[in-house]
């Protein structure tokens, strides 16, 4: 549960005082945002607790001060005294207590870094117990499925998880599965909603309840349909969509639990390329028995939607267990692990056209993936049945740039850099181009270089300093490789 100003001004070490609107002392902090700005909303979502020492506030401007933060939508505001003021203005206070936005006296004593950390702490605290819960609730949800419970017993499992209500809709709208039993009654306030839902998912409101509204993955259209008080977190999203998932699996027999099963396959596929590797690992652990060893070769193979269809029945005839995990992306089918089988069914299948990316680790799969896919999309380009991406990257994106223009890009973009490292305080271009080399992997680029990992940390972030860029960006990291790639042919 997310930390509440409340909570957070009970904690003694801190020796925070309540000012102003006690009464809205249980709203949730996003997060922590110091600022002496005067008007700071540009740089505000909401939700934030801000910290201040007043520096450019008086009796005079602070009223305007609180109003714009309720404009900004901020939870609370932590003013330091000690420093700009010995105590906090007093028109502050009671605009504050007007427009109903808590104020925090912050000690001298106490650094705004300590509040930080505190709700950092919180913070990570919450999003663990998210992730355990969602964890949780899908091996739940999947014992249930694979038992003897069957799809009511995955509804009253979902009912139980998300504290709602759940029925299980029929293509005709009637209720095949209710948990608890007298939530019947609810399916006539989704009707309406049910005439304009073909697929995907909708939300709406039964009385005090949020409903959604999601279509199972089955060839007769079927409905879930979660009644809760409060709406979905993310934890509760997830699980409501793997108990779509069972439940697809659960509704369809023979070939129509195999297509469910693929569902579930993408499913897990899209978790990976979203960074959720332990969520979908366990899963894979639960519901087929292992997962392949790191590190992953990637495929991608393209084609025609047929010759797909006929790779991924051959990948299940071929019963190849822990070694290759596969599913769906889109126009793709996707393996990981020791690919060599899928590589070579797809040889076989007419026009499909497959690509094979870098090994990568578990975590660096999203990369993996998007390199399997430019190269699969290079051998449709090129009609050939196989492209490596480490071929298709070696023989050009530079091929394709002018190389004056290119040579302009790179210059001026290591220039700061290559500047900084005349000076003799460290080679930042040696060190950027080794940790791109090993796809921002500290441990084995400050292996590599014979340096500290904190010490590499510090040179790549001197690097952001001084270009103004975020390497945490992809496209950013893209566009310092391709200017050391230009700078290396020169």
């Amino acid at each position: 549960m997310a930390l509440t100003l409340r909570a957070l001004s009970a904690e003694r070490p801190l020796g925070l005082r309540v000012r102003a609107a006690e009464g809205a002392l249980d709203r949730p902090i996003g997060w922590v945002h110091p600022t002496e700005l005067t008007d700071p909303q540009a740089f505000l979502e909401g939700g934030e607790l801000l910290l201040t020492t007043g520096l450019s506030l008086d009796e005079t401007t602070a009223p305007g001060y609180i109003r714009r933060l309720v404009d900004a939508g901020v939870a609370g505001l932590g003013f330091g005294v000690g420093l700009s003021h010995e105590s906090i203005p007093q028109s502050l206070v009671d605009t504050a207590e007007e427009v109903g936005l808590p104020v925090l006296e912050v000690p001298r004593k106490t650094p705004f870094i300590a509040i930080t950390r505190a709700v950092s702490r919180a913070v990570a605290a919450d999003e663990y117990a998210s992730l355990v819960r969602t964890g949780k609730g899908q091996q739940e949800l999947t014992r249930t499925a694979v038992g003897k419970g069957g799809p009511g017993g995955v509804v009253r499992k979902l009912a139980k998880l998300v504290d709602g209500w759940v029925l299980l809709l029929d293509s005709a709208g009637a209720v095949t599965e209710a948990s608890p039993a007298s939530s019947r009654h609810f399916v006539d306030g989704v009707r309406e909603d049910l005439t304009r839902l073909r697929a995907g998912t909708l939300v709406t409101v039964v009385g005090e309840d949020e409903v959604v509204l999601q279509t199972l993955d089955t060839r007769a259209r079927g409905v879930l349909v979660v009644g809760t008080r409060e709406p979905l977190d993310a934890a509760g999203q997830h699980i409501v969509n793997t108990a779509v998932s069972l439940l697809s699996l659960a509704l369809e027999q023979n070939r129509e639990h195999v297509v469910a099963l693929r569902q579930l396959r993408s499913g897990l596929c899209d978790q990976l390329a979203a960074g959720r590797v332990e969520l979908a690992t366990k899963t894979m652990k639960t519901l087929w028995g292992g997962v392949p060893e790191a590190p992953w070769e990637v495929v991608a193979v393209t084609g025609p939607a047929a010759a797909r269809r006929a790779l991924a029945d051959a990948l299940e005839a071929e019963a190849l267990g822990e070694k290759v995990f596969f599913g769906e992306s889109g126009s793709f089918v996707i393996a990981l692990g020791d690919v060599e089988p899928v590589v070579r069914l797809a040889s076989r299948g007419g026009g499909l056209h497959a690509g094979l990316a870098d090994p990568v680790s578990t975590v660096d799969f999203p990369a993996g993936l998007r390199q399997a896919k430019q190269a699969a999309e290079a051998a449709k380009a090129e009609r050939s049945e196989l492209v490596r991406f480490s071929e298709h990257a070696g023989r050009g994106f530079l091929e394709l740039v002018d190389s004056q223009a290119a040579q302009a890009f790179s210059d001026s973009l290591l220039a700061p850099l290559r500047q900084h490292d005349e000076t003799g305080r460290g080679a930042l271009v040696a060190s950027l181009t080794c940790w791109l080399e090993h796809h921002g992997h500290w441990d084995l680029a400050s292996a590599r270089l014979g340096v500290h990992r904190h010490t590499l940390r510090n040179r790549v972030r001197k690097v952001a300093e001084l270009t103004g860029r975020d390497l945490d960006s992809p496209g950013v990291r893209a566009e310092f490789w391709l200017a050391l790639q230009v700078s290396a042919r020169t």
